[in-house]
């Protein structure tokens, strides 16, 4: 009984901190779960859609096992209650639906999977059997990262202390993108921190995140056999937490510290970027491609998608891009399929699309101010999933 309790009290503190919107339950699979067993725990064994969604969530297929101790996403929507009806809450109308939901967090609570009922605790726990399955409201932004565990012929691991001491080993399970080069560059650094949230519960600093989901990006294409040059570095290594710490010790691919002023700053990455093109080309390399990573900053209120920039000169430039919007838009499609996507291409000439020698793509991952931008990079599940659905758009695209 204690562990079970340790685990609910985990999985609740875990999802406090996300802050609400609403968001999916997780928990972990126990020794000789299978899905059927661990959806009957929840009392969600009932509904077919619950199984269709939570292969969908963890990106399953219907013959696959659990693994013990691992987490799992469950069809359970959690968010927060208004104190005034669950009608309100969550927007339905269906007064019958209200009284299940109710009746669901009461079972819940029952079986001691919650400590606290959802009007004291004001934490509403929403079986998508009883919400998503007919809903058309839409659903919360949670993405989804792509399960890459198949196991291969053969691979080979390979250990990259700059992801940091629990993400440095790399399994390289792929050659599908064996001869190609990529430059990943985030952006800001050194004294410049980018845009800012400073209005947030904790302040949010661009470079910190475009720098994580940078390193996440090269983790996953290396894991393809690619060759990849972190332009930018720091010594934080990937960051499994929400609230990244804003600091100033950002150096370049050679040790040296990142300029302080802006355009010698945008030189100093560049000539990195060009210096190594024009060797891998002397090797033979056909394929070289750069990103610079970013994070906008605008009016709170406005909700912004992952958008591209491109050299207005550069043809594949603008064919990189418009991949890369376009896997972005298949995975929305896939995963929020109720939520649209709406990320543009756009041609600008900007410095480091301008004066970048391999074809290069500004990425904008959304506006920093807006809270609910804020959850696609703040959530470390999202940043995964971004910098594995970005390298997607890498992987399909043909010049």
């Amino acid at each position: 009984m204690k562990v079970l309790y340790l685990i609910f009290a985990l999985n609740l503190w875990c999802s406090l901190i996300y802050g609400f919107e609403s968001y999916y339950f997780t928990t972990s699979a126990q020794n000789g779960d299978g899905v059927y067993s661990l959806l009957r725990r929840y009392n969600l064994d009932k509904e077919p859609c619950n199984f269709q969604k939570f292969y969908k969530l963890n990106n399953l297929t219907k013959d696959a096992g659990l693994k013990a101790n691992r987490e799992y996403v469950l069809p359970i929507m959690i968010t927060k209650y208004n104190g005034r009806s669950i009608r309100s809450t969550i927007g339905i109308e269906d007064w019958d639906n209200a009284v299940k939901i109710k009746e669901y967090n009461e079972v819940i609570l029952s079986k001691q999977l919650r400590q606290t009922n959802y009007i004291d605790s004001k934490i509403l726990w929403v079986p998508h059997h009883l919400y998503g399955c007919q809903s058309s409201v839409k659903e919360p932004e949670i993405l989804i990262a792509e399960n890459r565990e198949a196991t291969p012929k053969s691979k080979s691991i390979i250990t990259y202390p700059l992801f940091g001491d629990t993400h440095q080993e790399v399994v390289v399970s792929s050659n599908a993108l064996k001869g190609k080069v990529y430059y990943i560059v985030s952006g800001h650094g050194g004294i410049d921190p980018g845009a800012r949230c400073t209005d947030c519960a904790h302040t949010l600093c661009e470079d910190e995140y475009a720098y994580d989901v940078s390193l996440r990006m090269a983790k996953s294409l290396m894991e393809q056999g690619a060759t990849v040059h972190v332009i930018v570095q720091d010594n934080d290594g990937i960051r499994d937490s929400k609230y990244l710490k804003c600091d100033q010790d950002e150096v370049c691919l050679d040790g040296k510290k990142v300029l302080p002023r802006q355009k010698d700053r945008l030189a100093q990455r560049t000539n990195h970027v060009n210096a190594l093109y024009k060797k891998h080309k002397a090797e033979g390399v056909k394929e070289q491609y750069a990103l610079f990573m970013h994070i906008d900053s605008n009016h709170e209120d406005k909700r912004m998608d992952v958008y591209f920039f491109h050299h207005e000169q550069s043809k594949t430039g603008k064919k990189l891009a418009s991949t890369l919007q376009e896997t972005m838009k298949s995975k929305y499609a896939h995963y929020q399929a109720n939520r649209g996507y709406h990320g543009s291409v756009k041609c600008r000439g900007l410095y480091v699309v301008r004066n970048t020698l391999p074809p290069a793509v500004l990425v904008e991952l959304g506006n920093i101010k807006n809270p609910s931008d804020q959850k696609r990079i703040t959530l470390p599940g999202n940043r995964q999933a971004l910098a594995e659905w970005l390298v997607d758009g890498l992987a399909n695209f043909n010049p």
